[in-house]
């Protein structure tokens, strides 16, 4: 069972990576040039995580749905169920685009240094619309990895990294004759690459043999159906607003960490670029353990996906531990790779050794909410994410950011109060709900 897990995982877990490697490449490439284009990178991370990861939690509820009816030997449901998934995930994303294109003059009203936020703004526009085939490819990818076919969009997101790196380097420095963008550039490139690889997982699902067995019935497969529409939202939109709830958290803080200056706010960046990274082999966990679960649900195996959960939850333990071993050994040496500066460098460090701390908690929790979703019990997580991040862990940080000599140093420690307080609620929760045969009632 364990190489079962780690089989469906690592694909996940690469695919995940390169997108959250686009970023950080965005970051480091800017970052090169000076610390306000990386203080302005940060800013709009920060701005758009809310929205991006509503997104994400949207298109987390196909993969779970897809992989139960396929444990029920249902592929025609599997690529209806898809379908409708692709649609509001579709539908989200142009909301965004639109909304964040209206909203961009936002930069200006967040007591961030001017030059910030002036280099921030159409970076800020062009991100916003690259969420649009961003989201589009998440949803044709949790269809394919609910299925357990996941090397193919992993290869995909393998290859936007090269391709992105390229982009960037013609349109931040200016290559091949065409301007020379800066930060703005970055966004271009991570546009051109995201329409790409959304266009090919496309063609591929439309016409590639593999995926026949699903097409067969498109008439009916290719329908909008609102009790479909109801699933997918019973999942979607409580698994969106938890996913808002922590991200929002992280955003908040950064931008109150950007109070306190550019050079503190690049330092978070690096921090939080790193962190990003690395939680990405949780994700991979948590959502192969939802496509488990959720397969396991199907077939009516309640212990099968409790001991599915045992597993993914060790495993998650154990690369927690080794994740903030690595921090805290390497914390004066990963800054590097973003800017040269020694204010920056200094404060980085520091932060990094508050990432590597949080990142067992923060594995753990992640793992608890995809077996959580693989058994559809997605709302009472997000109130637990709601009471530790914003009841306890942002006003906790707060206080110790401003009301003591800490700064942004006491804002990372109220993260950690909040990741430690989800880890252990959901944990409980999982292992109480596996053992109950009533969530059998919720595949109606």
């Amino acid at each position: 069972m364990n190489r079962r897990i780690i089989n469906l995982s690592i694909p996940i877990i690469l695919g995940n990576v390169t997108q959250i490697l686009l970023g950080i490449i965005d970051s480091a490439m800017v970052g090169s040039i000076d610390s306000v284009l990386l203080a302005g990178s940060a800013l709009v991370n920060n701005i758009l995580s809310i929205p991006y990861v509503m997104g994400i939690g949207l298109s987390y509820a196909i993969s779970p749905l897809v992989a139960t009816a396929n444990g029920n030997n249902q592929p025609v449901r599997s690529l209806h169920l898809a379908f409708n998934g692709f649609i509001l995930c579709a539908f989200f994303a142009l909301l965004v685009g639109i909304g964040v294109h209206l909203g961009s003059d936002i930069v200006f009203h967040l007591d961030q240094a001017p030059e910030v936020a002036e280099v921030a703004r159409d970076y800020l526009i062009i991100m916003g619309w690259s969420t649009v085939p961003m989201l589009m490819f998440l949803a044709l990818k949790q269809f394919t990895d609910g299925l357990e076919f996941t090397k193919t969009a992993m290869m995909l997101a393998l290859l936007s990294i090269p391709m992105n790196a390229f982009l960037n380097y013609l349109f931040i420095f200016g290559k091949w004759g065409l301007p020379r963008y800066e930060l703005f550039g970055a966004g271009i490139g991570t546009l051109i690459t995201r329409i790409l690889i959304f266009i090919v997982l496309l063609l591929i699902v439309l016409f590639s043999k593999k995926y026949a067995p699903y097409r067969r019935h498109l008439k009916n497969s290719l329908q909008m159906k609102a009790k479909s529409i109801r699933q997918l939202l019973h999942i979607g939109i409580p698994s969106s607003m938890q996913y808002a709830m922590e991200s929002g958290a992280f955003a908040v803080s950064g931008i109150m960490i950007g109070w306190f200056g550019a050079t503190q706010l690049a330092a978070h960046q690096i921090a939080i670029s790193i962190a990003g990274l690395t939680f990405m082999v949780s994700m991979g966990l948590s959502s192969a353990g939802s496509i488990l679960v959720g397969n396991s649900l199907g077939r009516r195996d309640l212990a099968g996906a409790r001991a599915i959960g045992k597993r993914t939850l060790l495993i998650g333990l154990i690369y927690g531990i080794l994740c903030a071993t690595t921090y805290i050994l390497t914390n004066q040496h990963i800054p590097y790779l973003f800017n040269d500066e020694p204010a920056v460098i200094e404060y980085a460090s520091i932060l990094l050794v508050f990432a590597g701390i949080f990142q067992i908690s923060d594995s753990i929790q992640a793992i608890d909410v995809g077996l959580l979703r693989g058994l559809y019990d997605v709302k009472i997580p997000m109130l637990f994410v709601v009471l530790a991040y914003w009841v306890i862990g942002l006003p906790f940080g707060y206080y110790l950011a401003f009301y003591t000599p800490l700064e942004a140093k006491g804002i990372w420690i109220g993260l950690v109060t909040g990741l430690s307080i989800v880890a252990v609620s959901l944990t409980l929760r999982f292992f109480s709900v596996s053992k109950n045969e009533s969530v059998f009632a919720r595949l109606n």
